[in-house]
C-alpha cells in the first residue's frame, strides 16, 4: 500500500492537472474590493493584511508546537498551568493587556481501570500504550491513562455483544435478530458518531457496561502504515475522550447554566442530567482481537465486518467480560489566558477568537497546533500595534482550558458573563487542531459572502493558487457522479458547514447566540494519533504539517476574519446566505417527511403480502408499529412564509453595503447586524434540553459532534413526534419572523 507522503504527492499531483485546467472546470467571479469596506478604505486594509502576513513565521509556529507539547498538560496538571503561564507571557510580550480567569470544575481521573475476559478464556486487557524509541516524549511521567471521563463507576460482568457502531440502528437490527444487550456487556467501534453516543445508546438499552475500540477498518492498517512507520494508529493506539452526554448540555455537570466560581453552589453529581449510568472504557485493536475473536453465534450482518482477521460474530452468550472502573471526581482549577486590545472608536464591540490550551496527553495536533497559529496571529498584530495601527472594535484573544472534557473553560465563561457577551461579542472565531490540506469553515451563515472572500484572498502553500480555488477542485474531484461533478465545477463559492459541537464555539453559538467560525486545514495528514500518547511533535512534524507550511495559512485565513471585522466601517455580515441555508433545510425535511410516509405505505404492504416470510428475512419478522397508520403531513406554510417574509427583508438590506460612507449611524446599524442571530434562540430551548437555544443549529441527540439542522423539527419527526413537529414548526417560524423584524432598519435603509 501507498505510504501517507505518496499519497499526498498523487493527491497533489491529481489537484494540480485540475487547478491547470482550471479555466475551463471553473468560472470565477473577480469580486472587487471587500464587503463593509468603502474602496479606499479597502485598500488600505489590503496594505495592513500584507504587512500583518509578513509577520508570520513557519519556523515560529514550528517552535510553539515543540515547546508547548513537550510534556502532558492535561486539565489539572500541572503541565496544564505551565502551558497556560506560557501562553500568558507570549501574549503580554506581544503588547496584549492579559488576565488570567480560573474556574473550579469537576473533573473525573482513573484510578481504577480493569477488563478481564473470564471466558470461554482468561484474557486482561493491557489498557497501556507503549513508549516508542522514534517518539521522544511516548513514554513520560505524568501521561493520563487510557479511558472516557464521564464514565461512571462500576464493576461488572456480563456476556459480551458485538454492537457495530452502537448507533440506535444497529441496536434496531439486533432487536430483529432476535438479540436483547440487556443485563450484558457491549462493545463498539470508534467512527460513524461521537463517541458518548455509543455508552448512550447502549445504557437506553439495558446494557450495564460499554467497551469501545477503534477497528484497523477505520483507523489503523487498512488505511495505511501504522506508527511510527505511518501517521495511522497501530495496535495499542487508544482514543481517550469524553463521554458526556453533550446533547444535553456542556460544561461543569455541577454548575448547570452558570459560571464555575470558587464559590459557586455546586449540585450533587447524581442529580446531573448529563452524566452516563455505565460503565465505559477505550480500548486499542490489540486488546479487542482476542475479545472479538472469542465470540459465536451468529456472523456479524453485512456492513458489520472490520479488518481484524477472524470472522465477526456478535456473540452467543459464551464469552463474558469483567469490567472494573473507578475515578477520581476532583474539583480542579481551569484557567482561561483572555488578552485584549482596545478598540478606538467602538471598544464595546468585542471580536473573540479562541483556541483550547489542554489536552489528553501531548497535543501537539489537538490542541497546540491551533494554540500556535492563535499566538502567530496575536505576534503578528501586536507588531502591527507598534507601527502605530489600532483596531476600532475591541479584540480578544483566549486560550481555554478544559475544553477535551466538555468544553469546560469556554463554556464557564460564556455562562459567566453572558449578559455582558450578548451586548458586545460581534463574533466567536474558534479553531482547534489544524494540519496539511483543505479549508474547514463552518459557522453561523450571515459569514458566507466574507468567508468566500478571504478564502479567495488567502494562497494554499501547496498549490499556489487561492484555498478557496483548491477547496472547489476538491469538491468536484471528490463528487460521486458525474452530474454531482459538474455541478460542483460550476461553482464559485463554497458553503458554510453548519456547526454541531465539539469544540469552543458551541457556548457562544447555541447558548448565547452569538455569531460563530469554526476554521481549519487538514484533509491530508493522515489519522491514528487522535488523544493518545502518540499525538507528539515527533508524529505531527513527520505527518501533520511538515515545514508548518499550512500553520502559517491557518494563521492568514483567522487573521483576515480578526483584521476585517475589527475595521470594518460595516460589518459584512449577509444574511442572504442565512435564508438560503434555513430554506434548503426546511426543503430537506418536506422531503424526508414524504420519504418517510411513502417507505410506510410500502412497509405496509410487503407485509401485507407476506414477502418477508417468503424471502425468510430474519430481520423483518414483524410489522413495526410505525408502519401502522399513515405518515400525517405536517404543515410546513408557517415556516416557508417566515422565511419569504425575511429573505424580501434581506433583499432590501442588501443597499447598506453599496455606498458604505453614507450611514451616518453606523454604531446603531452594526448592533442590529451582529445581535441579529440571537433573535434565533428559542425562549424554551430545545426539547428536552433547555441548554441548547438555538432554533437552527444544534448537536444531535444521537449524533453528538454532528449537526442536526432545525434540531427541534427534525428530531421530532425522526421519532415519529407529529404534534411537538408541528409546534417546532410554529416556534422557528416566531424566531425567524423575531429576526425579520430586528432586521427592519437594514431593510428599510435607515441612516
Amino acid at each position: 500500500m501507498l505510504d501517507n507522503i505518496q499519497r499526498s504527492n498523487m493527491k497533489k499531483n491529481i489537484f494540480s492537472l485540475l487547478l491547470i485546467a482550471g479555466g475551463h472546470l471553473f468560472s470565477f467571479a473577480q469580486t472587487p474590493g471587500i464587503t463593509g469596506f468603502s474602496a479606499s478604505s479597502a485598500q488600505q486594509q489590503a496594505t495592513l493584511e500584507k504587512q500583518y502576513d509578513a509577520a508570520l513565521s513557519a519556523q515560529n509556529i514550528g517552535g510553539v508546537i515543540r515547546n508547548l507539547s513537550a510534556f502532558p498538560h492535561h486539565l489539572g496538571s500541572p503541565g496544564s498551568k505551565a502551558v497556560a503561564d506560557s501562553i500568558f507571557q507570549k501574549l503580554k510580550d506581544y503588547g496584549w493587556t492579559v488576565r488570567m480567569d480560573v474556574y473550579h470544575v469537576l473533573f473525573p481521573t482513573p484510578k481504577t481501570r480493569i477488563l478481564e475476559m473470564t471466558s470461554p478464556k482468561k484474557y486482561t486487557a493491557l489498557l497501556k500504550e507503549p513508549a516508542l524509541k522514534e517518539d521522544a516524549t511516548s513514554g513520560q511521567k505524568g501521561q493520563l491513562p487510557t479511558y472516557n471521563a464521564w464514565s461512571a463507576d462500576g464493576d461488572v460482568t456480563g456476556a459480551l455483544v458485538f454492537v457495530n457502531y452502537g448507533l440506535p440502528e444497529d441496536y434496531e437490527t439486533l432487536k430483529q435478530l432476535g438479540v436483547d444487550v440487556k443485563g450484558k456487556i457491549v462493545i463498539a467501534k470508534y467512527g460513524r458518531s461521537w463517541r458518548g453516543i455509543k455508552p448512550k445508546v447502549a445504557q437506553e438499552h439495558g446494557a450495564i457496561g460499554c467497551i469501545i475500540y477503534s477497528d484497523p477498518a477505520d483507523d489503523g492498517y487498512a488505511a495505511g502504515d501504522v506508527y511510527p512507520k505511518g501517521a495511522y494508529k497501530n495496535e495499542y493506539g487508544v482514543q481517550r475522550g469524553s463521554v458526556m452526554d453533550l446533547p444535553i448540555r456542556i460544561g461543569d455537570p455541577l454548575t448547570p447554566s452558570y459560571g464555575s466560581t470558587a464559590d459557586a453552589k455546586r449540585i450533587d453529581r447524581s442529580e446531573a442530567d448529563n452524566l452516563l449510568k455505565i460503565p465505559t472504557l477505550p480500548i486499542s485493536y490489540h486488546d479487542a482481537q482476542p475479545l472479538l475473536s472469542s465470540l459465536e453465534g451468529r456472523a456479524a450482518p453485512k456492513g458489520w465486518e472490520g479488518a481484524l482477521p477472524f470472522t465477526y460474530h456478535i456473540g452467543d452468550g459464551e464469552t463474558k467480560v469483567r469490567l472494573k472502573l473507578a475515578f477520581n471526581w476532583d474539583i480542579v482549577p481551569c484557567y482561561n489566558v483572555i488578552a485584549t486590545i482596545p478598540g478606538t472608536e467602538y471598544p464595546d464591540e468585542w471580536i473573540i477568537r479562541g483556541n483550547h490550551h489542554d489536552a489528553w496527553v501531548n497535543g501537539a495536533a489537538d490542541p497546540i497546533s491551533g494554540v500556535a497559529s492563535l499566538l502567530e496571529e496575536a505576534k503578528a498584530i501586536g507588531a502591527l500595534l507598534q507601527t502605530g495601527w489600532r483596531p476600532k472594535r475591541t479584540i480578544v484573544y483566549c486560550a481555554w482550558d478544559g475544553e477535551e472534557p466538555a468544553m469546560l473553560g469556554s463554556t464557564e465563561f460564556v455562562e459567566d458573563n453572558l449578559k455582558e457577551l450578548q451586548q458586545k461579542a460581534i463574533v466567536y472565531i474558534n479553531t482547534d487542531g489544524n494540519s496539511r490540506g483543505f479549508l474547514s469553515a463552518g459557522g453561523s451563515h450571515a459569514f458566507q459572502t466574507m468567508t468566500n472572500e478571504i478564502a479567495r484572498d488567502v494562497t494554499d502553500p501547496q498549490t499556489n493558487v487561492s484555498v478557496l480555488k483548491r477547496k472547489l477542485a476538491k469538491n468536484a474531484a471528490s463528487a460521486s457522479s458525474t452530474n454531482d461533478k459538474k455541478d460542483a465545477a460550476a461553482k464559485n463559492s463554497i458553503a458554510l458547514s453548519p456547526l454541531g459541537s465539539g469544540s469552543d464555539y458551541t457556548a457562544f453559538l447555541q447558548h448565547a447566540g452569538i455569531p460563530a467560525l469554526n476554521l481549519g486545514y487538514g484533509g491530508e495528514g493522515g489519522g491514528g494519533e487522535y488523544h493518545s500518547i502518540y499525538d507528539t511533535y515527533d508524529h505531527y512534524s513527520r505527518f501533520k504539517d511538515p515545514g508548518f507550511l499550512y500553520g502559517v495559512t491557518l494563521a492568514q485565513t483567522v487573521g483576515r476574519f480578526v483584521l476585517r471585522l475589527a475595521g470594518a466601517e460595516i460589518l459584512p455580515f449577509d444574511y442572504t446566505g442565512l435564508v438560503s441555508a434555513v430554506d434548503e433545510y426546511a426543503k430537506q425535511l418536506i422531503r424526508m417527511t414524504d420519504e418517510m410516509r411513502q417507505a410506510a405505505l410500502i412497509e405496509e404492504q410487503l407485509h401485507t403480502d407476506n414477502i418477508y416470510a417468503l424471502a425468510a428475512d430474519p430481520t423483518q419478522k414483524t410489522l413495526a408499529p410505525e408502519f401502522k397508520g399513515a405518515v400525517p403531513h405536517l404543515d410546513f406554510s408557517p415556516l416557508q412564509n417566515a422565511l419569504t417574509g425575511l429573505q424580501q427583508c434581506v433583499d432590501g438590506g442588501k443597499k447598506i453595503f453599496s455606498d458604505i460612507s453614507s450611514h451616518s449611524d453606523a454604531r446603531r446599524l452594526n448592533a442590529v447586524l451582529y445581535q441579529a442571530e440571537q433573535q434565533l434562540l428559542l425562549p424554551k430551548g430545545l426539547p428536552g434540553r433547555s441548554w441548547y437555544k438555538h432554533a437552527i443549529y444544534a448537536p444531535g441527540l444521537y449524533t453528538g459532534y454532528g449537526v442536526k439542522t432545525l434540531p427541534g423539527i427534525r428530531e421530532s419527526i425522526e421519532e415519529r413526534q407529529w404534534e411537538k413537529a408541528q409546534e417546532e414548526i410554529h416556534a422557528v417560524a416566531e424566531a425567524i419572523n423575531k429576526l425579520t423584524v430586528h432586521l427592519q432598519p437594514i431593510s428599510q435603509g435607515k441612516k
